[in-house]
């Protein structure tokens, strides 16, 4: 994730009426994604808060939980050019950038041509990204990362707004190549998906098994997404806010003096993490209809921003101790 831009100048009262505008366009997101995503409320909103906030996701649930689903139904209501990549472990970095093909014209002269990949796309879910060689995971990272491929030497631009979800089992690790650190760092949020309550597994049943299923409908443009992601980058955040992240982040890195963290915490999160806070308790709060972030987002977004950025030591995890665990005492702490 990128530095955060230094803010334009922009007056209160535009401040609020932008604001005020985009409270609308996100409730028509969440009653568009309601119409068709049962239950969920939790999955629904840290993955809008991830989108909304210009980042990447990854989806972890046993299979059969709608990640898919979810995936395309974000697609058609925010308007997004989206595609779909299962990957395998024969998967290889052209199938996902594109390649360069040779081609003949009607004088002989011969040239080259890049054909794009899938991953030229607005909305990309890459379906099962631990099932895919190291070599195939770098070339799909480092593009969401710099948000541009180069094949044979020449770049190409992917488009905007450019975000992946990814989606991975934490049940079958048989022939899989689990996510190095420093590429997990790259997703803004890991948003774990459990199985639903029975009121939404319920309606599930009655609404999905009939003639017709619920379809998503399109309320959003893509260029109004993009406007919603640079207010949010220009919300102001309450000093309060600014400290329970700088006190949250730093106190899960060991060595800074939390006792419970050297104790359990091998390594810790850097400031990316730290940045992905910031920008998610703003996306949160507009998401729930408020103006500025409260320290409670910083405590709802701590799990999902912290929890892949952090490993603990081999005696905790021998003791049982889970990252959940830790961090959940941490948010105590502020």
């Amino acid at each position: 994730m990128s530095v955060m831009v230094k803010e334009s100048p922009i007056s209160e009262k535009d401040m609020i009426a932008e604001a005020e505008k985009a409270l609308a366009d996100i409730s028509r997101i969440r009653d568009g994604v309601g119409r068709v995503i049962f239950g969920q409320e939790s999955v629904v909103e840290r993955t809008l808060v991830a989108l909304l906030a210009g980042g990447h996701a990854l989806l972890v649930g046993v299979p059969g939980l709608a990640k898919t689903k979810l995936v395309e139904t974000l697609g058609i209501v925010l308007g997004l050019d989206s595609r779909r990549i299962q990957f395998t472990p024969d998967l290889m970095p052209s199938d996902i950038l594109g390649s360069e093909v040779m081609e003949q014209d009607e004088t002989g002269k011969r040239s080259f041509r890049f054909i794009s990949g899938p991953i030229f796309a607005q909305l990309l879910m890459a379906d099962e990204i631990n099932r895919a060689s190291p070599r195939t995971q770098s070339a799909l990272l480092q593009a969401m990362q710099e948000y541009h491929v180069t094949i044979a030497g020449a770049r190409h631009d992917l488009p905007a707004p450019f975000h992946v979800l990814a989606t991975q089992n934490p049940l079958e690790q048989e022939g899989t190549y689990p996510l190095p650190e420093a590429q997990l760092d790259r997703f803004l949020m890991q948003v774990d998906i459990l199985y639903p309550e029975i009121e939404a597994e319920r309606r599930i049943l009655l609404e999905t098994t009939g003639i017709e299923d619920a379809k998503a409908q399109n309320v959003l443009q893509p260029a109004r997404l993009k406007e919603i992601q640079t207010l949010i980058r220009r919300m102001p955040v309450p000093e309060s806010v600014v400290e329970a992240i700088l006190t949250l982040v730093r106190s899960a890195r060991p060595g800074q003096g939390n006792a419970e963290t050297d104790k359990n915490v091998a390594w810790g999160p850097g400031p990316r993490a730290s940045q992905a806070l910031m920008l998610c308790t703003r996306a949160r709060a507009l998401y729930d209809g408020r103006l500025a972030p409260s320290v409670d987002d910083v405590r709802a977004l701590a799990e999902p921003v912290l929890q892949h950025r952090m490993a603990l030591t081999f005696a905790a995890r021998a003791e049982g101790t889970s990252v959940r665990d830790v961090v959940a005492k941490l948010v105590k702490g502020i």
